[in-house]
């Protein structure tokens, strides 16, 4: 095959290990190399100066033998590279991610891959980086960085940057899973904000624990935060004064803030988006952010990553950062070793953990991981059953 002769850099880990693992990236931290070396595993990292790897060059990695792979959400998973690790004589293949809509899960299943993926470490995580972006937007601390950096502070003045105070104010929610919620307790035990949420779900953690908070501000004298699920999105758009959006992505989702939605918020709103950029039609937010000065926009994720829609890099109330709502070390590291277990799980043949929310067992670096893969998304259609 010619691909298979395109020269690629790589780095090798322990050479001779009986197992070839191939990583397509260089991932944080040096424990996940470890964990696979000591179980005979011959580890060779991709070095390759390209942010994002083309099915050919991962072709080429893949070569004549490789047991698994641990790819990136970046990279096109389907029949082509599935049906080459299998005649490479792969059984895992693992995204160093949450989310994978990047792989074709059928044609890996067709071919005997496991699909893993990396949930159970990006909740407190994903959420404080919402919460950031919440911060910076209310707080116009982007544009004021701007400011001071071209040399245009030159002295006090009442209306500067005047920006959005958010104690006693109403967050909305819109999708209160794990990071949701997280995200939520984050917004109301930081600035005594109110709650609103809509989900397909009641929260009833959440809402205990907002009553709870609630009754303790209560009893010291301060003015209790309240909470309300919502019957419908609407209602949290038209009544939130800051909107965080957590749904997942499926048809139901895509585009579900567009210009009618828009139009319902406040005109001095301020939407999140560290969820999937798809869920906001990009060039309705544009025209909207042009329209409605004091309208602000955190995003983590864009409709065309890594492309924005144009004009959208031109709005200054709009805060706009890489897809990096997962970027704390101790995630990243996280992912890394949580990837590397469920590739090496497929090799071994180990059965699948019970939880793959609740994975703190295989990240305590003290004690040797669990003989299990953390988190397999078609286990079933594997008939890998076997739990831990």
């Amino acid at each position: 095959m010619a691909a298979a002769m395109k020269p690629i850099s790589i780095e090798v880990w322990n050479p001779n290990g009986k197992y070839r693992i191939v990583s397509t990236k260089s991932m944080p931290g040096t424990r996940w190399i470890n964990l696979l070396t000591e179980q005979d595993c011959r580890v060779e990292i991709c070095t390759e100066r390209k942010t994002i790897l083309s099915v050919d060059d991962i072709l080429a990695l893949i070569g004549d033998r490789c047991d698994g792979v641990i790819g990136q959400l970046t990279e096109d998973w389907g029949e082509v590279l599935f049906s080459a690790l299998k005649r490479a004589g792969g059984v895992g293949y693992s995204n160093m991610a949450v989310g994978y809509n990047n792989v074709d899960v059928e044609a890996a299943s067709k071919h005997g891959i496991a699909v893993g993926n990396t949930p159970g470490v990006l909740t407190e995580t994903t959420a404080e980086l919402a919460a950031s972006l919440s911060l910076a937007a209310a707080r116009r601390i982007v544009e004021a960085d701007q400011f001071m950096r071209a040399g245009l502070y030159d002295g006090w003045l009442p209306h500067l940057f005047v920006g959005n105070l958010l104690k006693g104010q109403t967050v909305g929610v819109i999708g209160a899973g794990r990071i949701g919620s997280a995200y939520a307790r984050m917004m109301i035990e930081g600035f005594k904000m109110n709650l609103i949420y809509y989900d397909l779900y009641q929260a009833t953690r959440l809402e205990k624990f907002v009553t709870a908070y609630g009754d303790f501000l209560k009893a010291n004298g301060e003015e209790p935060v309240t909470w309300k699920r919502a019957s419908s999105m609407q209602e949290v758009l038209s009544e939130a004064d800051v909107i965080s959006l957590h749904p997942v992505l499926d048809k139901t989702t895509y585009h579900l803030i567009n210009k009618n939605s828009l139009a319902l918020m406040k005109k001095d709103a301020i939407l999140i988006n560290a969820s999937r950029g798809p869920v906001i039609d990009e060039a309705a937010l544009v025209e909207h952010l042009k329209a409605n000065p004091m309208f602000r926009v955190g995003l983590d994720v864009f409709e065309d990553e890594p492309l924005m829609k144009p004009g959208l890099a031109e709005q200054k109330n709009a805060v706009v950062v890489p897809h990096i709502a997962s970027a704390s070390k101790w995630t990243r590291e996280g992912m890394a070793t949580l990837a590397a277990l469920n590739v090496l799980g497929a090799i071994k043949g180990y059965p699948i953990w019970s939880d793959p929310n609740q994975v703190d067992s295989f990240l305590d670096e003290n004690t040797p991981p669990p003989a299990a893969s953390p988190s397999i998304v078609n286990a079933k259609q594997l008939g890998r059953t076997s739990k831990l």
